[in-house]
């Protein structure tokens, strides 16, 4: 099912304040990593945010997301302060790891390892 306009709205403005309150709680740049929010899905009723987050040269970032995740409790509370004269009601929020970053490391891979090949093959037939 496709995302309102609204829904893509609120997620816009969920986005745009996380990104903000991770920065401040030095979340963004963590043990020469960063994490940036990357997408927020909203259900249709605005009341649940899945929040995606990037991860880039962190290296366990399974437990950086359960240390993310023990701070749900402040997170929420300065979502609140942020959005509270936007939203009648802070929406819950799941995160999870977005692995696209990871998917396009490897598809790059992938294509340098075939033209590699692929020259090689030429090279050899010449």
């Amino acid at each position: 099912m496709q995302e309102t306009k609204r829904q893509k709205q609120i997620g816009q403005l969920v986005q745009e304040e996380l990104s903000g309150i991770f920065q401040r709680m030095g979340f963004n740049v963590v043990d020469g990593g960063m994490i940036s929010v990357a997408a927020v899905k909203m259900t249709p009723d605005l009341l649940e945010a899945k929040v995606y987050l990037s991860m880039f040269k962190i290296s366990a970032p399974t437990e950086m997301l359960e240390r993310i995740k023990e701070r749900m409790g402040e997170i929420k509370k300065a979502l609140g302060i942020g959005l509270g004269k936007q939203l009648r009601r802070i929406p819950e929020l799941s995160f999870f790891l977005d692995d696209t970053l990871d998917y396009v490391f490897k598809m790059e891979e992938l294509f340098k390892k075939i033209k590699e090949d692929d020259a090689n093959i030429k090279d050899g037939k010449k």
